[in-house]
């Protein structure tokens, strides 16, 4: 019997574990007062129309003509006389009498007399005869034919002029900076002056140099003679290149 017990313990499943129950359901505070406006702003009667309509009385049926336009009532002699309009009309009073007018033959006076209507162009590019309105294909010479065709606009003008008068500027501030950087002219006063210098330093460098010994057996009287003979042929040089040009140059160092 244990033996049994046991295996009958052993072929059992195992318990199953307790499941916790749901929790409440939420439920708003709001809802009574939700409920009590939804019901509030409804209207019974929107779309079926009262529960009861009053019926009509067979008394208040249509009667025949009832629904025409009525005029107003004409106004009764007074006296047996019959009442005068308010003002009367004077003597050279004309009444306008209105004609009827034959509009069939105003027409066709019309149409005899007005001059025909001219065929609108056409362009035909095909040989079935495909055509399309010349104007607006851009074959139709518009524009040689305005007023302006060929006259310069006033944009290009006034961007021509202003671009001109730029150059000019320019041309002014250059011509000023090369007149600030030009070279000064001497007179004629300080070119003889110069020459008259020039010519003096010469013949007193020729003195001396006139009054160096015939023998230079040492070495500074061969330097001193050399440095007299490079100074007279400068001086020469400066004086036939003043004699040579009458209008000299002076640079700003």
């Amino acid at each position: 019997m244990a033996t049994q017990s046991a295996q009958k313990g052993a072929s059992d499943p195992p318990p199953r574990p307790e499941q916790p129950g749901k929790p409440a359901r939420y439920i708003s505070k709001y809802r009574e007062f939700v409920k009590h406006e939804a019901v509030k702003n409804k209207s019974q009667w929107k779309t079926m129309g009262p529960a009861k309509v009053a019926v009509p009385s067979p008394n208040d049926f249509l009667q025949k003509h009832s629904k025409e336009p009525k005029l107003a009532p004409k106004k009764k002699e007074e006296d047996g006389k019959k009442l005068l309009p308010l003002s009367v009309p004077q003597r050279t009073y004309r009444p306008v009498i209105r004609i009827k007018k034959n509009f069939i033959i105003k027409n066709a006076v019309a149409v005899i007399r007005g001059v025909p209507k001219k065929p609108r162009p056409f362009c035909v590019d095909t040989r079935q005869g495909d055509k399309y309105p010349l104007e607006p294909s851009g074959l139709v010479p518009k524009y040689i034919k305005k007023k302006n065709y060929g006259v310069t606009p006033k944009y290009v003008t006034r961007r021509n002029e202003e671009i001109k008068r730029e150059e000019e500027e320019y041309e002014a501030s250059v011509l000023e900076q090369l007149k600030k950087k030009a070279m000064k002219t001497l007179s004629e006063e300080e070119r003889t002056n110069i020459l008259k210098a020039l010519k003096k330093n010469w013949e007193e460098i020729n003195h001396a140099y006139q009054g160096l010994p015939v023998l230079t057996d040492t070495r500074y009287k061969k330097i001193h003679k050399e440095e007299l003979e490079l100074k007279l042929k400068q001086l020469e040089h400066d004086i036939a290149a003043i004699e040579k040009h009458k209008n000299i140059y002076i640079a700003d160092v």
